[in-house]
């Protein structure tokens, strides 16, 4: 089945039963990244991702990468780190200085132009987008990103501007998420970096049921509150 161009005038995405085998994944192209498109996509399993000078490509892979909390993967030095670091992590405190470092400090981060972090800005606005911050005194030296999908977090991109910044981001979040009652991080494409910390793949259609369940388990306000978590 031939790429499906989405219309400019409707957010409905095709199934993504239709997602290419090669590239694994590709359902659609076109249509724009408006808060409200972006929101349709996480609801259903898509997420966008494209080179600066690609059209807007909308994908669906399967397998799907994910990661149980309680199975992140710590090394004992990374444990020996976080019990000695003066490291602050927080929570929904500084969002826009997050995504523009994942912008700016990693090499996939070059997609994120500020079209698309403004619509993260708005989805952060509504409740649904969050941040974690990894601060040397008043300092941002790390952190990461994503979409909230009831007890279900869709992570984004995350970055370290000191050693095991980004990787104290997530363990703290990891413990603040299964405390509130998250169930499941969603890591999109298994790559080295993601399967070092206990990521996995399974069927695309086991993450769909996933999501659509999970969805219906909203967490506590409590749990996304701006807060320190460290």
């Amino acid at each position: 089945m031939p790429l499906i161009q989405l219309s400019p005038d409707s957010i409905d995405f095709p199934p993504v039963k239709y997602a290419l085998e090669d590239p694994n994944g590709l359902l659609a192209l076109g249509g724009d990244l408006s808060p409200e498109r972006l929101l349709n996509a996480y609801q259903n399993g898509i997420f966008p991702w494209f080179s600066p000078d690609d059209p807007i490509l909308w994908w669906s892979p399967d397998p799907r990468a994910i990661l149980v909390p309680e199975q992140l993967h710590v090394s004992r030095s990374m444990m020996k780190f976080i019990s000695k670091t003066s490291l602050r992590v927080t929570l929904n405190t500084a969002f826009h200085q997050v995504i523009e470092a994942c912008a700016s400090e990693r090499d996939e981060g070059t997609w994120i132009d500020p079209t698309i972090q403004y619509s993260y800005i708005q989805l952060y606005l509504q409740g649904v987008a969050h941040s974690v911050e990894v601060w040397d005194q008043q300092k941002l030296v790390g952190g990461l990103y994503g979409v909230e999908q009831g007890s279900l977090f869709c992570g984004e991109s995350m970055f370290s501007r000191q050693t095991n910044a980004s990787k104290l981001a997530l363990y703290v979040f990891c413990q603040h998420f299964i405390r509130h009652g998250g169930r499941l991080i969603d890591c999109q494409i298994l790559n080295p970096h993601t399967e070092s910390l206990g990521a996995t793949e399974i069927p695309r259609s086991d993450y769909l049921q996933f999501l659509y369940k999970l969805q219906q388990q909203p967490l506590s306000p409590a749990c996304w509150a701006p807060q320190d978590l460290r």
